[in-house]
């Protein structure tokens, strides 16, 4: 057992990669517009540590909108195959330009291009309408490296809550709260 809340998310994550059959990184990330209609949608987890979460998109996306308006959000994570899951509550700030650099650099190429090509979250009229302009950025891009658009980055989720859900017998489940306190984490049990 630990009183930190990051070497337990950290144990837990290597032993959702060790077992979860697909994405281990997926998480439901949750965000709220400024009139507090909720909206919950999948993304990658891309970097974590201390100082928060990330996970990059288009910032002209919806989520994207939610977070301008209401800088903050929860995240999920649900391992099945270990019975357990992750909630992540805080505030939302920006990843620098130069980590959305670095990250959109190690992307695939196609997955670059496609960041080009998309106008994530707006209406399309047909699927070869988005092919089309991919097949015009491959054009665009070829032969050179595929520059981050100035629409994409990254975001940052800072905690103030983690919760550790695990699953027992007779739904007796194991719920571990840490909340930020201003000495560090102060850390309890819920009820389940």
């Amino acid at each position: 057992m630990t009183d930190n809340p990051f070497a337990l998310f950290d144990t837990w994550f290597a032993e959702a990669k060790a077992s979860e059959p697909n994405d281990p990184n997926a998480m439901a990330l949750a965000t709220a517009d400024g009139a507090g209609r909720p909206a919950v949608r999948m993304v990658l987890l891309k970097g974590h540590g201390p100082d928060g979460f990330v996970f990059y998109t288009n910032r002209e996306s919806n989520k994207a909108a939610d977070l301008r308006e209401n800088m903050a959000a929860a995240l999920l994570f649900h391992w099945k195959s270990l019975r357990r899951q992750v909630r992540i509550e805080g505030a939302v700030t920006l990843a620098s330009e130069a980590e959305s650099d670095a990250y959109f650099a190690s992307r695939g190429r196609d997955s670059q291009l496609g960041a080009w090509g998309s106008d994530q979250s707006r209406p399309l009229d047909s699927r070869e309408t988005f092919e089309a302009r991919f097949a015009e950025m491959t054009a665009r891009f070829a032969g050179c490296d595929v520059p981050r658009p100035p629409h994409w980055g990254g975001y940052r989720v800072t905690p103030d809550r983690i919760e550790f859900w695990q699953d027992r017998a007779h739904r007796l489940h194991e719920r571990r709260v840490f909340t930020r306190a201003d000495s560090g984490w102060r850390e309890g049990l819920l009820f389940p």
